[in-house]
C-alpha cells in the first residue's frame, strides 16, 4: 500500500523509540491495526547500529553520528560552568535503543516499589519484575526474577578483559561487597559482569526484538515522519498531524494516539498540541487546551569518568585499532565489535546513600577524553591501553525543565537539567572518584596499575571540589518530564493516560516519577510493554 494512501489506524503511535517499538510490536501482535511513525531512517541494514561495538567510532566520530542522532544539547548549565552538555537522541529505527551502550539494567526492586508508594499501582517490584521477565530472552536461563523466550535478548559480556575481573575482585575486597552472579536477580548492591542487550555479534534494539522478522499484517511502520502535533477535538485525541512537501497530513486513530517520542519529544509534542503551562504555552503563541505540568521534573545521572593506566586492558583508541576490528568482524568474526564496550559494574553506597546504593561504577577497558566530550568534535584519547571508571551519580536530587525553544516542531527544544544544583549530587560524584581511588590503589591489581591518567595525581581531593564542575557530564538517561503519579504534578496517571484528555497516553522515560537506579534502556522498553498491556487490558 503507497504511503499517503495510509492514514488511519486504530492506533497511532509516535515515536519507534525503546518504548515505542514495544507498544507497537506489542498491539500489532494482538492483531491491532497500528501506524507508527519515526522521524529517523530505517535501522535493520545499518552497520553503526546493528553492530554492539560500534558505538565507540559512532559517538566519537560527529560525521557519523549526525546520522543517526538528533544533536540535542542543553541550554547553559547554570552549576556547571555554563557549560552546554550533549545529549544523544536515536533518530533511527529503535531510537535510542539502536545507538546506546546496550547496558541491560532493571534498577533497584525498591525504586518501582517507590512508585506504588506514590499511588502508582501496578508498579511495584512485584509486577514489573513479571513484565521484564516477559520480555527478556536472557542466556542465564530462567528463574523467579529472570525470563527465557522474550523479544530482547540479553547476555552477559561474554569475554571481559583482565582488568575489569580484576576491577570486580578489587572492588569486592575495597569496598566490602558481593561479587554478585547477576544484578538484575534478587539483590543489585555488589559488583557485577555487565548484561547487554545483544547476542552473536547483534545489537537487540526494540526494532530488531519486536519489529524485524515478525509477522505484524495489521502494523504500518513509516520513517523518516515528522511529526508537528496531535489532533484534539472534543477533549479526544484523534489523531496526528504530519509534515509533507505537500502540506500537513492527518494520520487518525480511531482508538488512542500513544506518544513514545522519548523524554525531550513527549513533551515537547504535548505543547505543541496546547497541553501545559498556560503562560509558557502563551509565550510561543499556542492556545492552552488543558493544563497540565508538562516539561517539569527533568533529571538525569551524571558521571565523573576516571582513566587509569593498564596494559592488561589491552584496547587502545584509536582510528586504526578499530579499523583492524571492522575488518576482523567483517571476516573471522568474534571481534571487540561484537560486544558492547562496558564491562563491568558495580552498586555501591557513598555517605549520603539511604536504603539503596546510590552510586553505579561503569567500568570500560578503554580510555577516555578529559576533561569532558562537550564540544562537537572528534576528541584525541590516550593512545595506551586504560580502563576508564566512572564515577556515576544515580539518585540525583536536582532537577530541571524541558521547554519549547518557538512553536515551530522542528526546532530543538529548550533542555534544562539544572545539573549540579543541589549540593549533595556534586558530594556522591566526588565520594565516588575518592572511592574509585582506593579501589585502583588495591594490592588485588598485583602492580597492574601504572598511573592515574585523567584527572591525574595533581587533582588531589580539594581540587576535584571544583573540577568536578568541568568534569561532570550526561550518562544520557533523561527521565520524568511526562511525570506519572496522582496528584496535581502528574501528567499521565498510572495507566500512562494523559489526565483530562481521552485517547492519549505518553510511554516513555519521560514518565519516570523518580529516576530508576541504573541505566535507562531496560526500563523504558518496559514502560512500552506495559503501556501495550494497559491499552489491550481496556480494548
Amino acid at each position: 500500500m503507497a504511503r499517503e494512501k495510509i492514514t488511519e489506524a486504530e492506533y497511532v503511535v509516535v515515536g519507534a523509540g525503546s518504548a515505542g517499538c514495544a507498544v507497537a510490536g506489542r498491539l500489532a501482535a494482538a492483531g491491532k491495526s497500528v501506524i507508527l511513525l519515526e522521524a529517523g531512517k530505517r535501522d535493520k541494514h545499518n552497520y553503526l547500529v546493528t553492530k554492539p561495538g560500534m558505538i565507540g567510532p559512532l559517538h566519537a566520530e560527529p560525521r557519523l553520528k549526525k546520522l543517526v542522532d538528533w544533536g540535542y544539547h542543553t541550554v547553559p548549565q547554570q552549576h556547571a560552568r555554563n557549560r552546554e552538555l550533549p545529549q544523544p537522541r536515536g533518530k533511527v529505527l529503535g531510537g535510542s535503543s539502536s545507538v546506546n551502550g546496550l547496558l541491560w539494567v532493571r534498577g533497584n526492586r525498591a525504586n518501582y516499589d517507590a512508585w506504588a508508594a506514590e499511588g502508582n499501582t501496578g508498579w511495584d517490584a512485584d509486577t514489573v519484575n513479571d513484565v521484564y521477565r516477559g520480555i527478556e530472552d536472557y542466556d542465564g536461563g530462567s528463574s523467579d526474577f529472570r525470563g527465557v523466550g522474550g523479544p530482547i535478548k540479553v547476555m552477559k559480556h561474554p569475554r571481559p578483559t583482565e582488568a575489569s575481573l580484576t576491577f570486580q575482585q578489587a572492588t569486592s575486597q575495597t569496598l566490602d561487597v558481593k561479587v554478585l552472579d547477576d544484578y538484575n536477580g534478587a539483590e543489585q548492591e555488589g559488583v557485577s559482569t555487565f548484561q547487554q542487550s545483544g547476542i552473536d555479534g547483534l545489537r537487540y534494539s526494540t526494532s530488531r526484538g519486536y519489529l524485524h522478522d515478525q509477522d505484524l499484517p495489521s502494523l504500518t511502520t513509516l520513517t523518516s515522519v515528522h511529526v508537528s502535533r496531535i489532533v484534539i477535538e472534543g477533549g479526544r485525541a484523534r489523531g496526528v498531524e504530519i509534515t509533507t512537501k505537500r502540506g500537513p497530513q492527518t494520520i487518525s486513530a480511531t482508538k488512542e494516539v500513544i506518544v513514545s517520542a522519548g523524554v525531550f519529544g513527549s513533551p515537547q509534542l504535548l505543547m505543541l498540541s496546547g497541553i501545559g503551562h498556560p503562560d509558557h504555552l502563551a509565550e510561543h503563541g499556542i492556545s492552552t487546551l488543558h493544563d497540565l505540568p508538562v516539561g517539569d521534573n527533568l533529571h538525569d545521572h551524571m558521571f565523573v569518568p576516571t582513566t587509569w593506566e593498564m596494559p592488561s586492558a589491552i584496547h587502545h583508541g584509536t582510528a586504526g585499532y578499530f579499523a583492524k576490528a571492522v575488518l576482523k568482524e567483517q571476516t573471522v568474526g568474534k571481534s571487540i565489535l561484537g560486544h558492547t564496550v562496558f564491562e563491568t559494574v558495580g552498586f555501591v553506597r557513598t555517605s549520603q546513600a539511604t536504603d539503596v546504593p546510590d552510586l553505579q561504577l561503569h567500568v570500560l577497558p578503554w580510555a577516555y577524553p578529559s576533561p569532558n566530550q562537550d564540544a562537537p568534535i572528534r576528541h584525541d584519547v590516550d593512545p595506551r591501553a586504560a580502563l576508564t571508571v566512572m564515577s556515576s551519580l544515580i539518585y540525583p536530587r536536582s532537577r530541571g525543565t524541558l521547554r519549547l525553544r518557538n512553536a515551530d516542531p522542528s526546532a530543538a527544544p529548550l533542555i534544562d537539567f539544572n545539573y549540579l544544583a543541589e549540593p549533595g549530587d556534586k558530594q556522591v560524584l566526588l565520594e565516588g572518584v575518592e572511592m574509585i581511588r582506593e579501589i585502583m590503589a588495591s594490592s588485588a591489581f598485583g602492580g597492574q596499575v601504572k598511573s592515574e591518567i585523567h584527572p591525574g595525581k595533581a587533582i588531589d581531593s580539594e581540587a576535584m571540589k571544583d573540577e568536578v564542575t568541568n568534569r561532570a557530564t550526561s550518562i544520557y538517561h533523561g527521565v520524568g518530564s511526562c511525570r506519572m503519579g496522582v496528584d496535581e504534578r502528574a501528567v499521565v496517571d498510572p495507566q500512562l493516560r494523559v489526565r483530562g484528555v481521552e485517547g492519549l497516553r505518553v510511554a516513555d522515560a519521560s514518565i519516570m516519577p523518580s529516576i530508576i537506579g541504573g541505566n535507562t534502556n531496560a526500563p523504558a522498553v518496559m514502560i512500552g510493554d506495559r503501556c501495550a498491556a494497559f491499552v489491550l487490558e481496556n480494548s
